[in-house]
């Protein structure tokens, strides 16, 4: 074979010539050489290799070392110091594991084979290339940067392929790079039937979406397989990743070009021997006689035959004699890439020899030595694995601590350069596990520089998960895309899942990942929030400004009629109904949501337990004074302040046991799925009916008791303002209550409606209940004085006739007053003071009497001129 056979001999031979030149690398040591044909098989290799060691058996016949011309040798019994070989890695496993039996140190040139890595089991095996785990490594790398996931494997049936296929798996895996097709190539020197390549092609075919393939094998099977790509009519199907065993190999291009193109190939890095070529094209058949296969492979080269050849399977069939004068030359010459290693192989243990007749010859000392006669296999191993030179290519060469030659490689590309003109081209390079590749110098096809797509399933889109194929699902190479949900993203761990986003998170633009939401609250910044401040803010001012009027003129005969203590505390009451708005927009927090939890039902029950205390006075007045001239009790404005301080304690007493038995606290709350509600805990349900609850029943008994005083006489006209208020407060409650629960999703508007609800409240009984007394005291302050007090009837009293009844609502109207001043004249006055049958009293009434009548508190007793029956 032109290339891994004569030429790989022919650089051994160029070699050993180089080191044995005077004054020879060794003085007075001549290297040289016996070689043997494996004819590329294992089993045919083994049987080769015992001819190397026959010299260590000591019962060989010395017939055996004859030489042709009868001769005795000079050393007899002479003991193969070491082998360079094999090519392949197959037959080199098997010549180490012989050759370690007899301590005779090898180094190979071309197999790469990663088990041969192992000196436990192959302890005297060293080599010049670099071992296969680098090249997987190398072309798992070309796979990944030509954005390739689904690929298919053909590997040679040998230790070679088999070594190589297992690591490939391993690496593609890591990468998550799918196999699609694993077909394994018969190791037999090509001579398998088609239909094999066949079938082979056919399980290729069979996968379409898996344009790339890995072919790791050698040159004589996969040129099988390039002729079966071409019967089956699938050229330019697929792109080859190549292995070192067949790229740049002229077996398997020449005449498969087409089904050759655009393979990338991963080839261990090599320069060439300096001095070579020239020496190879000088030689003839007449010049090289010590190369037994230069006449074949001279007539191979030539398609010529020798007259005094013998007839073979290659020359048979050529019909031209051979003349001697052709010429070997660059045009019909490929000359392999990779004979460096072949020299370096030489080389290596020259350089052993050298260093060890150093140390175990005197100096100076010509030839062998006794040391080194014979040599020692075991320490002619220490001596090789330790050499450091530089070849006849220029590198410096040395053993890593596997034996293995250094890790370098050259990616080279198969191109159409122009119509029928294909050539190999480095394209890159692949050092220290790290790729270099030019992707601009690649062109798969003539014309087509992008790289095919070798894909099962184009990846899903951002915000898809994927549904394996069942039939794919244990190599999860092939796959359906579906979108995920609204609420959904692509799990992270899992792309074949749809992960719901947690409350308070909703998914980004592309739906792989969840992205938290900001949280809504009534920010004070907000037009609600301004709004509801300002309202409160006016109503405030305005709360105020009665307050100072209240206390300026708290003497006046306006203010004490209107019960002046009790005032005070409704107008404190309304003022912390508006401060309520400026703690419901606070951020919640736990503070906030106490202060708002307390805060809520109490500034009600202060106001409605003012109310309710006046109007149940009043009742309580005018029901005693139709049946009794008694005073009732608990009427003093002591009194009510103690009556008024007990309802509100209710209140207090509830709040704090709401607040033990349930904790404030602001959380977050998620009604949909797009909102993140910062709110207080209360507030997300009906919690706060539970502070409402007490102010609620305060209402409704004021409103009871404004329906039953409703009837006062006129003169009493704040029982009217009173049953106003609560008629419109109910009204605002009863349009709150929905709005509030309708309104959840929406804090802003909630916490609104509630701040104004509670705002409005507090205004319709501010403007109700004082309105009137401060249009006396501010517009008509002439009527803020005792007199206008009483009803314009103080001192007329109409004759009634004898034995007629005087109702209870006439004798009233007879004597008018106003709260503070004239209720507490209904104890003396006799007409007011009339039982309940209407009637005024004993005939001992009669006649004219004068009785004390108190106008006010500060007025003067007078005479009340006599009733007439």
């Amino acid at each position: 074979m032109p290339q891994g056979g004569v030429q790989a001999l022919e650089a051994m031979m160029y070699t050993l010539q180089h080191v044995n030149a005077p004054p020879g690398l060794v003085p007075g040591v001549t290297i040289g050489a016996h070689i043997l044909d494996d004819c590329d098989k294992d089993t045919y290799g083994l049987e080769q290799a015992v001819d190397f060691i026959k010299g260590s058996i000591s019962n060989i016949d010395d017939g055996e070392y004859q030489c042709k011309d009868g001769s005795i040798p000079l050393i007899r019994n002479q003991v193969i110091s070491g082998v360079v070989g094999a090519a392949s890695s197959v037959t080199s496993i098997q010549v180490a594991n012989l050759l370690r039996l007899f301590k005779i140190p090898q180094v190979s040139f071309f197999s790469t084979s990663p088990e041969l890595s192992s000196k436990q089991r192959f302890e005297y095996f060293s080599r010049t290339i670099p071992s296969d785990e680098f090249q997987v490594k190398a072309m798992v790398e070309i796979v990944k940067r030509l954005g390739w996931t689904y690929v298919s494997i053909i590997y040679e049936e040998s230790n070679y392929g088999v070594k190589a296929f297992e690591a490939l798996e391993d690496l593609l895996a890591e990468n998550n790079i799918c196999i699609a097709v694993k077909e394994k190539l018969k190791k037999d020197s090509g001579v398998a039937n088609e239909a094999a390549y066949n079938e082979i092609v056919g399980r290729l075919l069979s996968k379409e979406t898996a344009k790339g393939v890995i072919l790791f094998g050698s040159d004589q099977e996969v040129a099988g397989v390039m002729r079966a790509v071409r019967r089956m009519n699938a050229t330019g199907r697929f792109s080859w990743i190549g292995s070192d065993g067949w790229s740049a190999r002229s077996l398997v291009s020449d005449g498969n070009e087409a089904e050759v193109e655009g393979t990338l190939s991963v080839q261990p890095q090599a320069n060439p021997i300096r001095g070579f070529q020239e020496y190879f094209l000088n030689l003839t058949v007449e010049n090289n006689k010590r190369n037994p296969w230069f006449t074949e492979y001279w007539e191979h080269n030539f398609e010529c035959k020798f007259r005094d050849s013998p007839k073979t399977l290659y020359n048979r069939n050529y019909k031209h004699n051979c003349t001697g004068h052709e010429r070997v030359s660059v045009n019909n010459t490929q000359f392999e890439a990779q004979l460096q290693f072949v020299s370096d192989a030489v080389m290596a243990f020259a350089h052993a020899f050298k260093d060890m007749h150093r140390q175990k010859c005197k100096k100076g000392f010509v030839g062998l030595c006794p040391a080194m006669d014979p040599i020692n296999g075991t320490e002619l191993l220490w001596y090789l694995r330790r050499v450091q030179f530089i070849g006849l290519s220029g590198d410096r060469f040395q053993f890593d601590e596997q034996g293995d030659g250094p890790a370098r490689y050259r990616i080279i590309h198969f191109r159409q350069v122009s119509p029928g003109h294909y050539s190999w081209d480095q394209v890159g390079e692949y050092i220290g596990n790290q790729l270099l590749l030019n992707m601009s110098a690649i062109q798969f096809r003539l014309g087509a520089p992008e790289p095919p797509r070798s894909i099962c399933s184009l990846p899903c889109r951002d915000g898809q998960a994927r549904k394996y194929v069942d039939s794919e699902a244990s190599e999860r190479c092939c796959w359906h895309c579906f979108n995920c949900s609204t609420y959904q993203i692509v799990d992270p761990d899992d792309n074949t899942e749809c992960l719901t986003c947690r409350l308070g998170t909703l998914p980004d633009v592309t739906h792989m990942r969840c992205e938290s939401l900001p949280e809504a609250y009534l920010r004070a910044d907000s037009s609600w929030a301004i709004g509801a401040m300002s309202f409160s803010a006016a109503g405030i001012v305005v709360t105020c400004l009665v307050i100072a009027a209240f206390i300026r003129h708290v003497d006046t005969p306006v203010v004490r009629a209107s019960g002046r203590e009790l005032s005070f505390v409704l107008l404190y009451g309304i003022l912390l109904c508006y401060a309520m708005t400026f703690v419901l927009v606070l951020r919640p927090s736990n503070v906030v949501c106490g202060l708002q939890q307390f805060g809520i039902g109490f500034c009600f029950s202060v106001v409605y337990s003012a109310l309710l205390t006046k109007t149940n006075r009043i009742a309580r007045i005018f029901n005693a004074g139709k049946k009794t001239a008694v005073r009732p009790n608990f009427i003093t404005p002591g009194s009510q302040l103690v009556i008024c301080a007990l309802l509100i304690v209710v209140q207090v007493v509830v709040c704090f046991a709401w607040m033990w038995t349930t904790p404030p606290e602001a959380i977050h709350h998620y009604p949909t799925p797009e909102d993140n509600l910062l709110v207080c805990k209360a507030s997300i349900n009906a919690s706060y009916m539970v502070g409402f609850a007490y102010p609620i029943l305060l209402i409704v008994v004021c409103t009871v008791y404004a329906v039953l005083t409703r009837k006062i006489p006129e003169a009493f006209n704040e029982s009217k303002y009173i049953g106003f208020t609560m008629y419109t407060t109910c009204v605002i409650w009863l349009a709150f209550v929905p709005i509030y629960f309708s309104t959840a999703n929406h804090v802003a508007l909630r916490i609104t409606t509630m701040s104004v609800s509670i705002s409005l409240s507090a205004s319709i009984a501010i403007a109700c209940l004082f309105t009137p007394k401060l249009y006396i005291i501010l517009l008509h302050p002439e009527r803020n004085v005792r007199q206008s007090m009483m009803s314009q009837k103080q001192n007329q009293y109409k004759p009634v006739p004898n034995n007629t009844s005087l109702t209870s609502r006439t004798r009233v109207d007879s004597c008018t007053q106003s709260d503070d001043i004239e209720l507490e004249r209904l104890r003396v006055c006799p007409v007011c003071s009339a039982g309940s049958n209407g009637h005024v009293g004993s005939p001992r009434h009669l006649g004219r009497r004068p009785l004390p009548h108190r106008a006010g508190v500060n007025g003067p007793v007078q005479d009340v001129p006599d009733v007439q029956l």
